[in-house]
């Protein structure tokens, strides 16, 4: 990424703009009767790949500036004004030669915007100038009042090639067509290139994946997994024939890998010495009075247990939506109240075709236990372990 070093900014784009307020006894002049030329200013805009301060870019040059009346009637007769680009600016008590900035070619612009002084239909580059000379006329002088606020753009100039180098543009009106004559006001404004400043930096391939009881957000309201609280989680109850244990945990997951990823789950089922726990071999729903451990990660209701609330924690937030949220629960464990448990199996994914990667969601995985009157006592312990896997 290139920022250009500017002095302005407008809208979305850096300018480099350089105005310079020239005291009566800096301005240049071919008569003793010239007026100056005043709130004038050059804005190097940005063109179409270049940045407008850039070294040798080429972008446009946009000029405003106040034109006075100098004959004591209110307005001045202009034909054409004359932009010439040198190294230095004029002085009242000779102007000096005006030498091209090096690089500088304004030999291909062109006047795309004009404002305030208007009818300007012809920009003629003066032959033999290196191209650091040019000026815009009308078809016939016409009056233009005093204190005409104007402003004219040039579309496909070169910059000067030399880095953090000020140049000059000599301004001057004329009522002849070709600023042939004596000229009416003058004036001179200024402007820099600028070293571009080369950014660099590396995005590798990225995961973030955590698991615990709980998942919070940061203030951003993005998951956060420092946030991750441990996962020692207790059932809400003591198993019973008569009623159904339930548990959660959260985890939250993102990558970059553009064919997303796969989580996983592995662990053996709840287990007491030698006794055991059934696990839902086959998506079923929560049956009291039956061995039963399975899981889901879906926002289940009262019907698998009354110890659900109304509406359970969503499943996925924030919720996929195919662009950059692409996490979602996978088969089989998706469905609400009906629950499943078997090692090894792809729990949740963010497959998405090959379009890319998906930001942070946060998973909500619910356990349901129900046990048969039968079921030995003991404390049943089980550690499941959930691996997200990408693929770049």
């Amino acid at each position: 990424m290139k920022i250009q070093k500017q002095s302005f900014l407008r809208g979305l784009s850096f300018l480099a703009v350089a105005a310079l307020l020239v005291s009566p006894a800096a301005m240049f002049s071919d008569t003793a009767s010239a007026a100056q030329i005043v709130n004038r200013k050059l804005t190097l805009e940005a063109g179409a790949t270049d940045g407008g301060s850039k070294p040798g870019g080429v972008v446009n040059h946009f000029f405003e500036f106040t034109l006075p009346s100098n004959d004591g009637g209110g307005s001045s007769t202009v034909g054409s004004i004359k932009f010439e680009y040198c190294t230095t600016a004029a002085n009242s008590v000779a102007s000096p030669t005006c030498i091209a900035p090096t690089g500088l070619d304004a030999g291909t612009a062109t006047l795309s915007a004009q404002n305030g002084a208007t009818g300007f239909t012809n920009l003629t580059h003066v032959s033999g100038s290196e191209d650091n000379v040019l000026y815009i006329s009308r078809v016939s002088a016409s009056s233009v009042a005093a204190n005409t606020i104007a402003s004219y753009r040039l579309t496909g100039v070169t910059n000067p090639t030399t880095p953090n180098e000020t140049f000059f543009v000599r301004i001057s009106t004329y009522s002849s067509l070709d600023t042939s004559g004596s000229l009416i006001d003058s004036g001179t404004v200024t402007a820099s290139t600028a070293e571009p400043i080369d950014l660099t930096g590396t995005m590798p391939e990225s995961l973030v994946f955590c698991t615990g009881e709980e998942v919070l957000t940061n203030v951003s309201l993005v998951p956060d997994c420092s946030t991750a609280t441990p996962g020692d989680i207790t059932f809400n109850q003591l198993f019973s024939p008569t009623d159904t244990a339930i548990a959660t945990s959260q985890m939250a997951a993102s990558t970059n890998a553009g064919f997303g990823y796969v989580i996983t789950v592995n662990g053996p089922t709840l287990t007491s010495g030698s006794n055991t726990i059934s696990a839902i071999g086959t998506p079923a729903a929560s049956l009291k009075g039956v061995s039963q451990f399975g899981m889901n990660l879906v926002a289940n209701t009262a019907a698998a247990s009354a110890a659900f609330p109304t509406s359970n924690t969503a499943a996925v937030a924030p919720a996929p939506n195919a662009t950059n949220y692409r996490g979602q629960p996978a088969i089989e464990y998706d469905t609400v109240d009906t629950f499943k448990y078997a090692t090894g199996n792809t729990v949740a994914n963010s497959f998405n075709g090959s379009a890319g990667g998906t930001d942070a969601q946060i998973f909500t995985v619910s356990y349901i236990v129900n046990v048969p009157g039968s079921q030995p006592a003991g404390t049943y312990t089980s550690t499941l372990t959930y691996i997200c896997t990408p693929t770049f």
